[in-house]
């Protein structure tokens, strides 16, 4: 399955490494434009310089794991396009062109499933697109978050609650979900 990410899912970082790590784990493709990856760098200038420089190392990281994830909408394409916020129809340009079956948003107001469905697209946010991905392969998203987990505790040099680090991701049902396994309940 191909999944179209919007800038909104790919910045912040930890909502961003759980994706991105479910996807390694293959269960799922991921596609952007340099349209949404330069939103996400711009975002992250706001933090500062760092934080640009910083986010322009992990787009061409990124961008080297998945060569293939970046797709180029025809002008003639997003022309022909409309959604309730003009600024996010390069999103559904590259879920097209991409040729996606999700587009993963934490905008839900500015993607109307019945527009989306006419291009033969559905919209889920990242919370219920990785519960649902956890209820199918549980070890695969376990492991993913186990990384980001254990790179969150490193970088703060602090041991966080892992609920408390999906619920302050953004992912609080996934947390719920891998608080209640066996691997989780112990830490």
């Amino acid at each position: 399955m191909k999944v179209c990410l919007d800038t909104c899912v790919l910045y912040p970082t930890v909502m961003r490494e759980v994706l991105l790590g479910v996807a390694a784990q293959g269960l799922f493709t991921p596609i952007w434009s340099e349209r949404i990856l330069g939103e996400w760098s711009r975002a992250a200038a706001k933090l500062g310089p760092t934080g640009q420089a910083q986010a322009e190392a992990e787009i061409a990281m990124v961008s080297a794991q998945w060569p293939k994830a970046s797709v180029v909408p025809p002008p003639s394409l997003v022309d022909r396009l409309w959604l309730p916020d003009a600024n996010d129809v390069h999103v559904l340009a590259a879920a097209i062109a991409g040729h996606a079956d999700i587009i993963l948003t934490m905008n839900a107001k500015d993607f109307p499933r019945g527009l989306l469905a006419e291009e033969g697209l559905s919209r889920a946010d990242p919370d219920t697109f990785l519960l649902g991905l956890f209820e199918a392969s549980p070890e695969a998203v376990q492991h993913a978050v186990s990384h980001v987990h254990a790179e969150a505790n490193r970088l703060s040099g602090e041991i966080w609650d892992l609920r408390k680090l999906m619920k302050k991701a953004r992912l609080p049902r996934l947390g719920k979900a891998l608080e209640a396994t066996e691997d989780y309940s112990s830490e």
